[in-house]
């Protein structure tokens, strides 16, 4: 490694001690330069995979993942429960955005396409354009690229459904679209596939460019989120001090998401509104996909993720996917129970049964019971996302985590297994926003020593309102020094 090489978190002097450290364990010191700086790199770079329906984009996805987790079905309007997954090539790690689900509304194939595109296309770092080869480019295609064009962003074609070097032809003639080579690939056989993820590489940056506001000095971003119906527009309007945003009864007015600049406690903040598509009855499944597609677009964007819950409702499985949705993207979060100036005694002694149970994941998360419609605590809104963004800031210095750890292993060993007992010899804070450690043990770690290593970090350090990623490297045994 360089002398201008990023070490994460970790200054030279700390690095160099830190090192030194590794050597004394026995640790091959290139695994552990890799290790920190694959911790170190933060978010993930976004590909978001656009087109009109029935390309194959779902099935493309699949092979891009390496497994068959998107839903396919041979019809438009096939919904998801989620619209991110993660995704590895040639050693880079990288997040996939699937539009393939959408449903054709009263305005037209165009404008449906637009729509689902324009969200996606929002929240990547690149598009992989995918068009089928064996039809040619139509209007819709045409539409498409206008959008990709206007956005800016990187794009790799894919001719979908070439399926022998008979379809090679038809993928040449997607030149005309002026996107650059058309690559020829069959989604359903995964021909030609290798070569598109090379492509899609090199249009993918090694690391994503924050789009965190306080890069440049510019305001904080906050998505309100939340299943539609709970609240977020009247929150937003309530946080505003004026109706800035359509309220309606019927579930999912909202169309498009709405950045809002508002001051609150003498700053200024950016909040983007997330609310859910309009739902009419034969478009239940395509509004539901545009609702956590548009979610997923402005969590990418975001710092902090505010949670709105429906306190008269159950806590629902769709609540609990929008709060892993959240974490998993890694920003930090705070919980806001709405309505709660509608709870009778009953109904709040059920609710706090259901928080305990049903909210485990986000247990550390700041918690603030609100009514967007009265306004009764919306004064505790701001520390409490104060109280997340420092906690997703929190950094811990090397010296201090290492004392930490060597009380844990001394006070709580791990569990012998086969004969053998697992140590963490060290580790380290490779990044922040969210924090990341990577622990170097003498052994696989458990699932549940590493929750335990989690909460006894949090209890030590704060780390409130914020997810923690923790990834382990175990010393191979022909790297150990006598």
């Amino acid at each position: 490694m360089n002398d201008q090489h990023d070490h994460g978190a970790l200054g030279d002097a700390e690095y160099a001690e830190f090192m030194e450290l590794a050597a004394e364990e026995g640790f091959d010191i290139e695994d552990v330069e890799g290790a920190i700086e694959e911790a170190g790199h933060g978010p993930l770079p976004v590909l978001a995979v656009v087109g009109r329906p029935n390309v194959g984009k779902s099935t493309l996805v699949n092979r891009i993942i390496g497994r068959r987790e998107a839903v396919v079905e041979d019809k438009p309007g096939v919904t998801r429960d989620r619209v991110t997954y993660e995704a590895e090539w040639a050693g880079r790690r990288f997040k996939v955005v699937d539009t393939g689900g959408w449903e054709q509304d009263v305005l037209g194939i165009d404008a449906s396409v637009a729509a689902q595109a324009e969200y996606a296309i929002e929240a990547a770092d690149a598009c992989l354009f995918v068009v089928d080869a064996t039809v040619g480019a139509t209007d819709t295609d045409e539409a498409v690229v206008r959008l990709l064009r206007r956005a800016g962003k990187p794009v790799v074609l894919a001719a979908n459904k070439v399926d022998g070097p008979a379809g090679e032809a038809d993928a040449a003639t997607l030149w005309s679209l002026g996107l650059g080579e058309p690559f020829p690939v069959s989604s359903l056989h995964g021909r030609g596939t290798g070569d598109l993820l090379d492509e899609v590489l090199k249009a993918l940056p090694e690391a994503p460019e924050q789009r965190f506001g306080n890069a440049v000095g510019g305001p904080r971003r906050i998505a309100l989120i939340g299943r539609p119906n709970v609240g977020k527009s009247s929150l937003l309007n309530k946080v505003a001090g004026e109706e800035r945003v359509v309220v309606n009864e019927l579930a999912g007015t909202t169309r498009d998401p709405v950045d809002e600049l508002i001051e609150l406690g003498g700053t200024t903040w950016k909040f983007v509104d997330t609310a859910g598509i309009r739902k009419k009855v034969h478009l239940q499944e395509g509004a539901d996909y545009y609702a956590s597609l548009r979610t997923a677009a402005a969590v990418e964007k975001a710092e902090v993720a505010v949670i709105l819950i429906d306190t008269t409702d159950r806590i629902s499985v769709q609540d609990q996917r929008i709060i892993t949705m959240a974490v998993e993207s890694g920003r930090a979060i705070v919980i806001a129970y709405n309505k709660w100036d509608e709870l009778d005694e009953e109904r709040r002694y059920y609710l706090e049964r259901e928080i305990e149970t049903e909210m485990q994941q986000v247990s550390w998360a700041p918690r603030v019971n609100v009514s967007a419609k009265t306004g009764r605590h919306m004064e505790k809104l701001v520390p409490a996302i104060e109280t997340a963004l420092a906690g997703w800031e929190t950094r811990v210095p090397t010296g201090r985590l290492n004392a930490f750890l060597g009380e844990i292993v001394a006070a709580h060993p791990h569990p012998i297994r086969g004969g053998k007992q697992p140590r963490i010899l060290f580790g380290t804070q490779a990044g922040t926003k969210p924090p990341r450690f990577v622990l170097f043990a003498s052994g696989f770690l458990e699932a549940g020593y590493r929750r335990f290593v989690e909460r006894r970090l949090r209890e030590e350090f704060g780390f409130e309102g914020t997810p923690i990623h923790i990834s382990v490297r175990v010393r191979e045994k022909r790297g150990k020094k006598k």
